[in-house]
């Protein structure tokens, strides 16, 4: 898994991950996060999301990263946007109004760069990266975006019956990268119906992470 693989789905518009609506969960569950309208959201691989439409709507700035040049330039041609462009660093920032998408490698975001962030939305970051990068990349994200909330959406499945991307993540994992650093809750578990892509059952689970004021012991 590598930036070819994606900047490939994006050339070829094999996109199926692309939501044609809005996330449910994020609509049923982003007010746990108690984030008042104006608060600054950040976005990790976020793609041209629907939910970008709709944390605009409600009021938010939105933040993110996405590795796709065609994505961005389509998520603001979408919105009817036209973004200012310039280059940081080794990414390209486009900004508009209340959103500005980074593109580039996530690794190469800095802090300095993203600026503050009120919350995190990861619907399909953490499950688009194989098990060798998951580690880094949480712990990335906790640096860069000074440990914000988060509300995290994570696929569980048999990862025989497929080989991902989505990958499965399940709740021993989400505890290995963040427990140390939030107080975890599980907001929502529901059935896949049909199962993952008609290839085996799995559960999506929707979890609140708030920062602790010190580490877990």
């Amino acid at each position: 898994m590598n930036a070819a693989f994606w900047h490939a789905k994006w050339q070829r518009n094999e996109i199926g991950f692309h939501e044609r609506q809005p996330n449910a969960f994020l609509i049923r569950h982003f007010p746990a996060m108690h984030l008042a309208a104006g608060s600054r959201i950040f976005l990790p691989l976020c793609g041209k999301s629907l939910d970008i439409h709709w944390l605009l709507a409600q009021g938010y700035q939105v933040r993110g990263i996405e590795l796709s040049d065609i994505a961005v330039r389509q998520l603001f041609a979408e919105l009817g946007l036209t973004p200012r462009i310039t280059t940081m660093n080794r990414l390209q920032r486009f900004e508009a109004g209340e959103l500005c998408i980074f593109v580039g490698d996530f690794f190469d975001l800095t802090r300095h760069e993203l600026g503050p962030i009120d919350g995190v939305y990861d619907r399909a970051a953490l499950i688009a990266l194989p098990a060798p990068v998951r580690q880094g990349y949480a712990t990335h994200l906790i640096s860069i975006t000074d440990a914000a909330s988060q509300l995290l959406i994570c696929l569980d499945y048999d990862q025989s019956c497929r080989p991902g991307p989505p990958f499965s993540v399940d709740e021993a994992e989400v505890r290995r990268h963040y427990e140390d650093r939030f107080q975890l809750t599980c907001l929502e578990r529901q059935d896949i119906p049909g199962g993952l892509k008609g290839t085996c059952p799995a559960v999506e689970t929707v979890w609140k992470l708030e920062p602790r004021s010190e580490p877990a012991r």
